[in-house]
Parts: structure tokens; sequence; C-alpha cells
């Protein structure tokens, strides 16, 4: 690996790090808004997101996909519905950590991975390996035995893993950068937010400036707390093989869950405990099953390579940086 290629990994491993951490950590940033509610501080994150993902465009000066995207009618109702489902998810999010709900939610995100797999067999008619069955026979599992401690099926983990799912699969048939999928999602999501919170101050209810000139930053500043991370992000996606971001992410939950569980101080009884055992148990299981499965490919791939050179060394090209290679 060339200094260079060293570098950018290096980059984009610290800004993976940043992205998920940043996520991981913002269940401290949403308390800060109170006494807003749920549904005021989401109509201010759509808001405030447009202004400072529209900046980072500006700044970047990358335009040239919105006219091709403004030219295909589906892809745009395909963003509109992203749109729609990201909205469900930051509401429930918001809602869950600032009514007590943390640990609840951070589950919710160490299942997604487990619910993507089941809608790529249900929806996309994908086949998964004996492992792969078997995390997901595992998380099923989890799901009964935390429906049992909580003495109802855990909702709120549900909701934020079904509808990021949901975001997900419809992002990939859009195939639109983050930065600039963000963007049209804002778009979308601007005039409603902007209009429910022309309601909520027609009738006296808003918080945006009653609450300060401190509180009202702290508003504004929720466009950050969404657009910062997804920049990161993007950096790291073009510069780390998806397998490392794939490892990275779990990240997210675990910095959720220790929060819930140490700083917000949230019950654990042991019914929960032997919940989220399994839930990581089935993790384990894929995490193991998608390293092994890359290992076999490079492999595989090496062994080709091998054979091409043997029999044509003139017709083996020059090795690639291994770092763009895999993006």
């Amino acid at each position: 690996m060339t200094g260079k290629s060293a570098a950018e990994r290096r980059t984009g491993l610290l800004n993976g790090f940043a992205a998920y951490g940043m996520w991981g950590l913002v269940p401290l940033f949403w308390p800060l808004l109170k006494p807003s509610g749920a549904v005021e501080i989401l109509a201010h994150r759509m808001v405030w997101s447009l202004f400072f993902v529209g900046a980072a465009l500006l700044f970047i000066r990358r335009w040239a996909w919105l006219g091709e995207l403004l030219r295909q009618p589906r892809r745009l109702a395909l963003v509109a519905v992203a749109a729609a489902v990201i909205t469900v998810n930051w509401g429930v999010y918001i809602w869950a950590v600032n009514s007590g709900h943390v640990v609840e939610a951070s589950l919710g995100y160490f299942i997604n991975p487990l619910v993507t797999i089941a809608m790529g067999v249900l929806l996309l008619k994908e086949r998964l390996r004996t492992a792969q069955w078997a995390a997901v026979g595992v998380g099923a599992a989890a799901v009964v035995v935390l429906t049992v401690g909580y003495g109802q099926p855990p909702w709120i983990s549900l909701c934020l893993a079904f509808s990021f799912a949901t975001y997900g699969l419809v992002k990939k048939k859009v195939d639109l950068g983050g930065v600039e999928s963000l963007a049209v999602e804002s778009a979308i999501q601007f005039l409603p937010a902007v209009a429910y919170l022309v309601w909520l101050g027609t009738r006296g209810d808003a918080t945006f400036g009653a609450e300060g000139a401190g509180h009202a930053a702290l508003l504004a500043a929720s466009g950050i707390v969404t657009a910062l991370p997804l920049v990161c992000f993007g950096a790291a996606a073009i510069r780390v093989p998806l397998s490392t971001l794939g490892l990275l992410q779990y990240m997210t939950p675990v910095f959720q869950f220790l929060l819930g569980v140490l700083y917000f101080k949230e019950a654990m009884p042991p019914e929960r405990w032997a919940g989220f055992a399994l839930v990581w148990l089935a993790l384990t299981l894929l995490t193991w099953d998608a390293l092994r499965t890359a290992r076999r490919s490079a492999r595989v791939l090496a062994e080709k390579k091998r054979r091409a050179a043997a029999a044509d060394p003139a017709s083996v090209p020059v090795e690639a940086d291994p770092i763009r290679s895999t993006t």
C-alpha cells in the first residue's frame, strides 16, 4: 500500500469513527431541547437540515446530479418515500430518547441488520447462508424474550429497525449519494415542517424564541447534528471497504446502550439482559459469517489472478489502488 493510500485509509477510518461516534452520542443532545416536544424538535431538525446540507453542497460545488434527478420522476418518488420513512424514524427516536427509552432505542439499531436481511429475503427474494438463517432465528427469539420482559413487544425498537431498514432499501434503489439524498429529502420535508412550526406559533405553543436565544440556537443546531455525521460518513464510505463500515456501524448502538444504562440509569432486569445477549449473539454470527465470506472471496479472486498470470502474464492488469478498488 502506498503512502497516499495509507493516508486516505486513515482519513476514512477517522471519518467513520466520527460519524458513528456522533450518532452514538446523539442521545445526549435531544434532552437539551426540552421543553420543546418531540414533533417540534423534529420539525426544526427538518428545516435546519436543509440549510446546513445546502451550505455543504455549495461548498463542494456538486449540483450536476440535481437536474438528472428531476428528469427521473420514479427516482424522485422514491426519494419522497425515503423522506417519509426517515421522518418516522427521526420522530420516534427523538420521542424515545426524551421519554426515557434510550436502551430500547439502541436495541432498534442492534436488530436493524437482522431486519434488513429478513426484508431482503421477503422482498428481494435473496438467498441466505446457513449462518445468516441462524442469526435471524436467534434475533427472532430475542424479540420474544424481550416481549416477555417488557410485557409487550418492543415497539420502539421494532419501529426504528423497520423504518431504518426500509429507508436503506429505498436508498439502495435510488442510488444517490448521502449528502445529495439528504438535501432532496430535507427539501421535501421543509414545507410541511415550516407549516407545522407556523401553526404551532399561531397557537402560542412554539418554544423557538420563547425560551431564550440559547434554546433557539440549540434548535437550529439540530441541523448540524443531522448533517455533520452524514458528511463524515460520506467521506469514510469512499475511502474504506464496506466490510469495515459494517463493523464500525455497531459503535452507534453500543454507545447508545451504554448511555442508557450508565448515564440515564435506565432499568435492565435479567430478562432484558437475556434478550440483548441473544441479539448480540445473532450479530456475532452475522459478523463471523461476513468476515469468513470476505476472506473466501479474496482467496478465490487471488487464485483467479494467479491462474491468469500463469496462462498469460501480459493479460494481467496492473494492480489497482487497494482502497479505491473496494468502493
